[in-house]
């Protein structure tokens, strides 16, 4: 088998990876004990890079088109895919070993990936200014110019309303966990939920000031640090 191509968002970090969509299918292709290989992209480059190689741009708002991050390629099979949601649909109906939405619950998964981004919603300043530290220069300029079209301008001062809200969300899902007897969000069952739920963790942990990390890792318990922890274990990425 040919080892499958993952296109990610180059950094300044120690390793590279910080974003949480690319890490998505990065967890499940290592779930699934696919092999894989990983290019970098510059975020500046992220359009002429997907553009080269015939990936399907998204669509804005506004109708036009954007070039997004990650992308995976399959040399098995020829196909090439943009979207972390789509990347997983894909590598599970292409690889069913080791299911990633057991029972058919990939309906109900597509709506809590959706959901998820609510929950982080309020504390997007926060993390675009921290994203944006950890970019090249270039790549930074890029970023803000992006990104600031969702979420204005200024991305400074401090927003401790705005972390109280995201306390509150995951104050939500920790509800959510407690109705289950297992670790995982199905209960003893793994599945792409979980790796929704850590790969925004990562992206806090990798990006934010330790002091800001610290205090998310102190909600609920710690338990956010340790679902972490748990499902980098479970995709052998520990």
């Amino acid at each position: 088998m040919l080892p499958l191509v993952l296109y990610d968002i180059l950094s300044e970090l120690p390793g590279n990876n910080f974003s949480p969509n690319p890490a998505k299918p990065r967890f499940v292709l290592s779930y699934k004990d696919l092999p894989f290989v990983t290019l970098w992209v510059e975020y500046s480059d992220i359009s002429i890079a997907m553009k080269s190689i015939g990936a399907k741009p998204s669509k804005r708002r506004d109708g036009s088109d954007v070039y997004t991050a990650p992308v995976l390629s399959d040399p098995n099979t020829g196909a090439l895919i943009s979207d972390s949601l789509e990347i997983a649909s894909y590598l599970e109906k292409t690889y069913p070993e080791k299911p990633i939405f057991p029972n058919n619950s990939e309906p109900l998964i597509r709506a809590f990936d959706s959901a998820h981004f609510g929950l982080i919603r309020p504390a997007l300043k926060t993390l675009f200014a921290r994203t944006a530290e950890i970019l090249s220069p270039a790549s930074a300029k890029f970023f803000i110019g992006v990104r600031s079209m969702d979420i204005p301008l200024p991305w400074d001062g401090k927003y401790d309303e705005d972390w109280d809200l995201l306390e509150k969300g995951y104050n939500t899902l920790y509800e959510l966990y407690q109705k289950t007897d297992g670790k995982w969000i199905m209960g003893d069952t793994f599945s792409y939920e979980d790796i929704v739920i850590a790969c925004c963790l990562l992206w806090f942990k990798r990006i934010l000031k330790e002091d800001e990390w610290v205090r998310i890792s102190s909600w609920n318990g710690g338990k956010w640090a340790q679902v972490l922890a748990d499902v980098e274990k479970e995709c052998k990425l520990a």
